[in-house]
């Protein structure tokens, strides 16, 4: 069984934590921070594991913010690196605090610059150098959204000088931090009614040579579109023009949503609108399925057109819920072109695995194809418990 991801925050986490911040600073009471750091934690989940820390932090650091700071930024290993791709060495794996004498880096930076949000609202410009520091050790996406929040005018003229900053980390801090919708992260609810401000951010930062930044430009997108589709449906039409491979994918990532929705406008922005001209049959490998197995999807297509046809296919699964009624989650099927008059066959595998998202009822779950966002199959079969 996979170790449960709240353990990558543990007992090893918070010794390094002290052994480093004792290392730069001889008044910091090592013994006092780990009592309050670990009592406890096993119990606790992901998050709160990492307030946790944060409180045990605010303990045992100095209470004047720029003292704190520099004992923080003095902690720290080196910069994460990236590999030629501009993606960083180690944090796909989990792997981010192999190297134990390097100095601090991994998720207890969650904790270090949730320290920072917590204690340096009253000093922006130094809060935000420190977690332009820290960022480049992990990530502090989460915690420079409530200065975003409260001091959008001191925030937004820095994140534009990080534009330039030479580091991906601190690039994509810009995108990753401003999503109005990230998850596990406080709501930005004034992005979320009006994105304009961080519009001129993306659109600086969507040919980033780093893909890491790319991605985040793409997610971010991605949260606005949830709100303002149309907008990114125009974002899309305008910024295809002319896009070579890089931007064309952050821009489908972008859209995935909105296509998977059928959503006209962004339908249109990829030559998608005209839907699909032929029949479609889908076959499941089963009537009936366990909780825990897999159902295999057969589609077969045949087009009636005269030309070829691009074609974005999704499948939607209609879950049954406690309550009796069904809930749609869509899939991501198949991207594919079909020449004129020709026949196709696709195939897929869905599992039946309960997610921690999502638990499976028993009973009757529909399977609908969507094809270019409109519905042109379906299918059927019976869960067991």
């Amino acid at each position: 069984m996979a170790e449960a991801f709240k353990n990558l925050i543990n007992a090893r986490t918070v010794d390094l934590a002290g052994r480093h911040l004792h290392r730069v600073w001889s008044g910091f009471d090592r013994r006092r921070f780990v009592q309050h750091a670990a009592t406890g934690l096993d119990a606790l989940e992901f998050k709160a594991r990492a307030m946790q820390l944060a409180d045990a932090l605010e303990a045992a650091l100095p209470s004047e913010f720029p003292r704190a700071a520099l004992i923080i930024e003095a902690s720290l290993a080196p910069p994460t690196p990236l590999d030629a791709q501009g993606e960083p060495v180690g944090l796909a794996s989990g792997d981010t605090e192999a190297d134990d004498d390097a100095g601090l880096r991994g998720w207890v930076v969650w904790s270090l610059a949730e320290f920072v949000a917590r204690r340096g609202m009253d000093e922006v410009p130094r809060a935000l150098d420190c977690l332009r520091a820290l960022t480049q050790r992990f990530s502090a996406e989460f915690a420079i959204r409530p200065f975003i929040q409260r001091q959008p005018d001191a925030v937004f003229p820095v994140l534009q000088r990080w534009l330039e900053d030479p580091s991906a980390h601190v690039r994509r801090l810009v995108s990753e931090g401003s999503r109005p919708r990230l998850p596990w992260g406080l709501r930005l609810q004034a992005l979320v009614a009006n994105p304009s401000p961080t519009l001129p951010l993306l659109r600086a930062l969507q040919d980033d040579p780093s893909a890491y930044v790319r991605r985040s430009v793409a997610n971010h997108l991605n949260d606005i579109a949830k709100d303002h589709p149309d907008l990114v449906a125009a974002w899309v039409q305008e910024h295809r023009q002319g896009a070579g491979a890089q931007r064309v994918s952050l821009l489908r990532h972008a859209s995935r949503g909105l296509i998977k929705q059928g959503h006209a406008p962004t339908l249109s922005a990829w030559d998608l609108a005209h839907g699909f001209e032929g029949q479609a049959s889908l076959a499941l490998s089963a009537g009936r399925a366990n909780v825990g197995d897999a159902i295999g999807l057969t589609l077969q297509l045949r087009s009636n057109s005269a030309r070829p046809q691009t074609l974005v296919i999704d499948y939607v699964v209609h879950h049954q819920r406690a309550n009796g009624r069904t809930s749609p989650k869509v899939f991501k099927g198949w991207k594919t072109t079909l020449a004129a008059g020709d026949t196709a066959t696709l195939a897929k595998t869905h599992s039946l695995r309960p997610v921690t998202t999502r638990t499976l009822y028993p009973g009757e779950h529909r399977i609908d194809i969507q094809i270019n966002g409109r519905m042109c199959a379906s299918s059927a079969f019976d869960l067991l418990a």
